[in-house]
């Protein structure tokens, strides 16, 4: 190994542990990026440290203004004009009044709204936030275990960084250089066997143990009817976005900027008729929200193109992929070890840091692996062309990633959830969400073994 690549090696390892320190990600980034050029400047002075400071002047405006980058705020605004214009509480109301009467249906009714607000929020974080404080009261009034109300919205939360519009994947689809209209797409069709495999497990553990769900009593017809008429134009708004980006009837951005669009009418008729809704402080809180999230998420993204600048320097995720593609390692193994990786890492990093900081080191040595750019589907190591490998590979990795959020003892949906409860004991959570971490896993083994349930959707629209 080069005298470059220790270098690269070492500051691999520093940015890890000033990771799991809780530094923020993007100040550890630019530390370790700034400082290891310096670094190398010293050990191959042909690498001057200048050059490198220079790139400055132009490398934040390069990074951020991108067309495809625009979709990334007006995601953010949809999930919090939706938080803040009640439409959470509307989807949570409006499915319980579908499936509440029978046992165990007001779980089942948050699983529902954890995954239809996740499709405007597209983060895993603010979904088990808000749906937490939206179904939580509500589970609790109604008597349900405090292991299956708490472990269901913590399993729940995580379908809001796969269920599309997310932004995880839209920053994965950048970062690997992907289609982001064809990484929805493939995000489609694992989402929804995610929230059936939920269901399924509310149905199997209420009908082992009733006591854990007690028969919820039958709305009034008037309560019921209100409530399905609030859900209609809420589902109307969130099966156009999902099935417009699903059929390829329009893309990212035009269905983001549409998006808020609705959302904001939506929130001001509600206003305006007396029934809740969004009033201008809340618009402006949801618009402040947006500034300071879309900003960290700029901060970040442009923390890793320094960072990608200097190990391009060392050399070493080249030399990484050529030393995966020489081993003799059986690629299979490869790639289930890096997911069980990502598992682990999932426990302490939130998705984004991930995809920013592991990703561009795993996907260089799958990459040689399958067998190079150019390789036909055919003569391929996963059977896969290098495009696809790039959408099963992301899918893959964001519902591992999401297995890290609820992943006892340090998965951050967990401590969320058990903020929002403090009276109900974290090893009850932990027990809660066991069975989810089970379905989840049957899950990862049905995407790998059948790549086809991530890449059926674009190949089909794609034709």
């Amino acid at each position: 190994m080069s005298d470059r690549e220790l270098v690269g090696l070492g500051a691999l390892a520093a940015l890890l542990i000033l990771l799991l320190l809780r530094l923020p990600v993007a100040v550890a980034m630019l530390l370790v990026g700034i400082g290891g050029s310096f670094v190398l400047s010293l050990v191959a002075p042909f690498l001057r440290f200048e050059p490198y400071l220079r790139q400055f002047k132009t490398l934040f405006w390069n990074t951020v203004a991108s067309y495809d980058l625009s979709v990334v705020p007006l995601f953010v605004l949809m999930g919090y004009l939706a938080s803040h214009g009640g439409l959470a509480r509307d989807l949570f109301a409006g499915i319980q009044a579908l499936v509440g009467r029978r046992r165990g249906g007001v779980a089942m009714a948050a699983i529902g709204a954890c995954a239809g607000f996740g499709a405007v929020c597209g983060s895993s974080l603010a979904t088990a936030s808000t749906m937490g404080r939206v179904a939580l009261p509500e589970l609790q009034r109604l008597g349900y275990h405090p292991r299956l109300a708490t472990g269901a919205l913590a399993a729940g939360g995580t379908l809001g960084i796969l269920i599309p519009p997310s932004v995880p994947l839209v920053i994965y689809a950048i970062v690997v250089e992907a289609s982001i209209l064809e990484m929805f797409q493939a995000a489609i069709l694992p989402g929804l066997l995610a929230v059936l495999f939920f269901l399924v497990v509310i149905a199997i553990q209420v009908g082992r143990d009733p006591s854990l769900a007690p028969a919820a009593a039958p709305l009034s017809e008037p309560e019921r009817r209100a409530a399905l008429l609030r859900l209609l134009p809420v589902l109307l708004l969130f099966g156009a976005i999902i099935l417009g980006l699903g059929m390829g009837l329009f893309t990212p951005t035009p269905a983001a900027g549409v998006g808020v669009c609705l959302i904001l009418l939506y929130g001001l008729v509600l206003r305006a008729f007396g029934l809740g809704g969004i009033g201008r402080l809340e618009i402006g809180r949801a618009v402040l929200d947006t500034a300071v999230t879309s900003s960290m998420i700029y901060f970040i993204l442009f923390a890793a193109e320094v960072l990608k600048g200097f190990f391009a320097r060392t050399g070493l995720p080249a030399a990484i992929a050529s030393a995966a593609a020489q081993s003799g390692l059986d690629p299979w193994l490869v790639l289930a070890a890096m997911l069980v990786l990502l598992i682990v890492l999932g426990c302490f990093l939130e998705s984004l840091s991930m995809i920013v900081v592991v990703l561009p080191f795993f996907w260089p040595v799958l990459l040689e692996l399958n067998g190079g750019e150019e390789v036909a589907a055919s003569a391929a190591a996963y059977g896969l062309d290098a495009e696809e490998l790039k959408i099963w590979f992301g899918i893959l990795a964001l519902v591992v990633v999401e297995l890290g959020l609820v992943t006892p003892p340090v998965g951050l949906n967990l401590f969320i959830i058990g903020s929002l409860a403090p009276h109900v004991p974290m090893r009850e959570t932990v027990r809660g969400v066991l069975p989810f971490l089970a379905s989840e896993g049957v899950r990862i083994v049905l995407l790998l073994l059948f790549p086809v349930l991530s890449l059926g959707l674009p190949r089909l629209i794609g034709r």
